[in-house]
């Protein structure tokens, strides 16, 4: 008899639903959705360009006019001092020295000028580069008679889907039908233990 009802128990076990968590996706109803922005600073460099002036010293080209001039000079002088074979030799010597006194007078008044000019120089300064972007939406949704919130990326429009996970608050353990609690009293089973369903 024993056995019976146990193979009896085990099968109305197995068609009862099995006591787990169950999560399915249901959607809930949009309240309200409020762009959410925030400013950010993107510093830039911003260049111009400046022409600054300054002085330039230039120097002086040198001329070969006095020597050639002082040059001719010395070598006719020598030629005219020298007498027989060294007029040849005094009029060379003539020519050098000619030719030195004749460069150092023309060049020595020759001086250098100095003028100024203008060059271009870019000037470049870090400035703020404030910026109002998107920051997402605060949605704002009721589910089951409740209302929640939470920031998206994205308008989701009239429905949000939402992900349900249902539970029991507490877990019920059923007790063993093959002990000795139960009795047999005037052909009745008995237990000391009663089941409580709630379906």
């Amino acid at each position: 008899m024993r056995q019976t009802l146990l193979l009896g128990l085990v099968a109305v076990s197995v068609s009862l639903p099995a006591f787990a968590d169950d999560d399915y996706e249901d959607r809930a109803r949009v309240i309200s959705v409020t762009p959410q922005t925030e400013r950010v600073n993107t510093p830039r460099q911003e260049c111009h360009t400046e022409y600054v002036r300054e002085s330039v010293y230039e120097q002086p080209q040198r001329s070969v006019s006095g020597a050639i001039i002082g040059g001719i000079a010395g070598g006719l002088l020598g030629n005219t001092i020298g007498r027989g074979n060294g007029r040849i030799a005094a009029a060379a010597v003539g020519a050098g020295l000619g030719a030195l006194v004749g460069d150092r007078v023309d060049n020595s008044n020759r001086n250098g000028r100095e003028h100024v000019e203008s060059r271009p120089v870019e000037r470049c300064v870090t400035v703020d580069n404030w910026q109002t972007v998107s920051a997402g939406y605060l949605v704002s949704y009721e589910y089951n008679g409740r209302q929640y919130s939470t920031l998206m990326n994205q308008d989701p429009g009239r429905y949000i889907p939402v992900q349900v996970q249902v539970k029991p608050s507490r877990y019920v353990t059923q007790a063993s039908y093959n002990d000795d609690n139960w009795r047999e009293d005037r052909g009745r089973k008995h237990h000391q233990y009663q089941d409580r369903h709630y379906w």
